[in-house]
């Protein structure tokens, strides 16, 4: 560590113009001669000397760490929002990201208001074998009270080493008493295969929910197709679903699609500034099955690894991809060692799938003269041609083969869960029912969605209309350009017009609400696999992956190039 004294300024000196040397060095290397050394020797000197001026002068006391983290945050802000230094105290956070692993008891935790509760707890878990369930209040954690912290806060009290204790006070949402749990903590691995099953009128197509790709999530879903198959080796196809997928790992990416494309087939191809990062990824193994019907699951939140592997099964023509129009991120990151056990994470190239596309939405490179950036315009999007010669675009994500609009959640749907006024009933529902039917028969009768209604009388969840956000941005304008006098009157009747019945909305938006309160009470019995399963009766994009694997000549005449 480095003091704060007048003895300490040598090492800080002698730390930054280390910096300056190295980078120097490396840069003479690497860079053309014509590179400006000056300039970055120059630039390099006087951020430590100015360092160095804070910590001598400054009236107060400066975190150095802090300091340097705000500076180089705010230097990779001008790059990309996937370029990101890590420091040691973030190493955790960054290894669970790639490997689903960290040291815990297996419990999300809620805050509503300034109280912290158990939201989701883990099956299996010390959370769950220390008898937590989900609505319980959190206390205190060694005997630290709770309220008023952040959920950052608490997790850093709960995360520890494996094997270690940590002692949590509860209160019990169903009795009300207090009482001291401790808790083992242990590894905790959040699996990226929440789910694999059989789906369809017969049950004879495999579906497998993959959240995230981490280390041996490609293993995870072969082995869950293999013990489909074992079950039923009649298989009309299978879903791949890739929903709410962020990406991670490109290797996972190129062997997941190694299960469905054989051996020698080129996946992805990455660019970037230097040669070394110019790669070919192709597939190294034998397939698991390279002739079964596959259908992808996407939405506007499957990223990066999700698209590499929706791209390349569309550019092969190996299957359908059914959904929403993906996110679009063309971009690699690589971890770059920089001492004092941190990272930098950042982007070194762009990646292209089979038919040479890249499919990166915002132009990162060309800023606007306020700082944002635009997504790449249509002029400069170009065609491909996957396989079998049907046309795909670049530049804007993954574009479904089969489109399917999904309804966008209402503004009393969002209000509802954020107020965490579903969470809250599903504890008062569970409380008074020990068991409930099957994941995938639990459905909530009028009586019991009349039950929910009642508890919500005198609640708040009154929330603005996008009419009456308009309404509210009209009156500023007015206000600012000095016509509100003239319109206030007509803008008040609007207003007055637009008040909106919360009992009549409840009843207009009843489907949504019954599907929200569903999953909530269902995941307090069956975990997160029973969310998942629950969810299959309300989901169009499934209902659309099952008619294709079932109708296999629809299947292949969408593959085939229109004439």
């Amino acid at each position: 560590m480095f003091n704060k004294d007048k003895k300490g300024l040598g090492n800080w000196k002698s730390f930054f113009t280390g910096i300056a040397l190295t980078s120097v060095i490396v840069l003479f290397i690497q860079a053309k001669p014509e590179d400006s050394f000056f300039e970055i020797s120059k630039n390099l000197d006087i951020f430590s000397t100015l360092f160095r001026e804070l910590n001598s002068y400054y009236v107060d006391p400066i975190e150095p760490g802090k300091m340097v983290k705000t500076g180089v945050d705010a230097m990779l802000h001008d790059l990309d929002p996937y370029t990101n230094y890590i420091t040691e105290s973030d190493m955790e956070d960054f290894e669970f990201m790639t490997t689903g692993k960290y040291g815990g008891i297996g419990a999300t935790m809620r805050r509503r208001e300034n109280e912290i509760y158990v939201g989701d707890v883990y099956e299996n878990s010390p959370a769950q074998k220390a008898g937590l369930h989900p609505g319980d209040q959190v206390v205190s954690i060694e005997n630290t009270l709770l309220k008023g912290k952040t959920i950052e806060e608490i997790s850093v009290l709960l995360k520890g080493a494996p094997g270690t204790q940590v002692n949590v006070r509860i209160k019990d949402a169903y009795t009300g008493e207090e009482s001291k749990r401790i808790i083992t903590r242990s590894e905790i691995e959040v699996s990226s295969v929440p789910y694999a099953g059989f789906i369809g009128k017969d049950k004879n197509v495999a579906y497998v929910k993959l959240n995230q790709f981490t280390q041996g999530c490609a293993f995870l879903v072969r082995n869950s197709l293999d013990s489909l198959k074992k079950i039923n080796k009649n298989l009309k196809g299978v879903v791949l679903d890739l929903r709410n997928n962020p990406g991670g790992l490109l290797e996972e990416a190129v062997m997941l699609c190694n299960i469905f494309i054989d051996k020698g087939q080129l996946v992805v191809a990455t660019k970037g500034k230097l040669v070394e990062m110019d790669k070919d990824y192709k597939t190294q193994g034998s397939a698991w099955d390279n002739k079964i019907p596959v259908t992808v699951l996407v939405n506007h939140s499957s990223a990066s690894a999700s698209e590499i592997v929706s791209g390349t099964i569309q550019d092969l023509d190996r299957g359908l991809v059914i959904g929403e129009r993906s996110y679009g991120k063309g971009l690699v990151q690589v971890t770059r060692n920089i001492g004092y056990n941190a990272k930098l994470k950042l982007t070194t190239a762009k990646y292209y799938t089979p038919s040479g596309r890249c499919i990166q939405a915002i132009d990162y490179s060309h800023r606007n003269p306020d700082g944002s950036v635009g997504r790449v315009p249509d002029s400069l999007k170009k065609t491909f041609t996957t396989k079998g010669g049907r046309k795909v675009m670049s530049g804007g994500g993954i574009e479904p083969d089969v489109n399917v609009e999904n309804e966008e959640m209402s503004k009393l749907g969002i209000t509802l869960y954020t107020k965490n006024y579903l969470f809250e009933y599903a504890t008062v529902y569970s409380k008074q029912h020990t068991t409930i039917p099957s994941a995938a028969e639990f459905s909530l009768n009028e009586s019991e969605f009349q039950g929910f209604t009642k508890w919500l009388e005198g609640k708040d969840y009154d929330y603005k209309s996008e009419t009456e956000i308009a309404i509210d941005s009209i009156k500023s304008l007015a206000e600012k350009e000095k016509y509100y006098d003239a319109i206030k009157g007509d803008l008040a009747t609007l207003k007055t017009k637009l008040v909106h019945d919360k009992l009549q909305d409840l009843l207009k938006n009843k489907e949504e609400i019954k599907k929200l309160l569903e999953s909530e009470i269902v995941s307090r019995y069956y975990f997160m696999r029973g969310r998942i399963e629950q969810s299959f009766r309300y989901d169009n994009d499934l209902d659309k992956a099952i008619y294709y694997l079932e109708q296999p000549s629809q299947l292949q005449s969408m593959l085939q190039v229109k004439k």
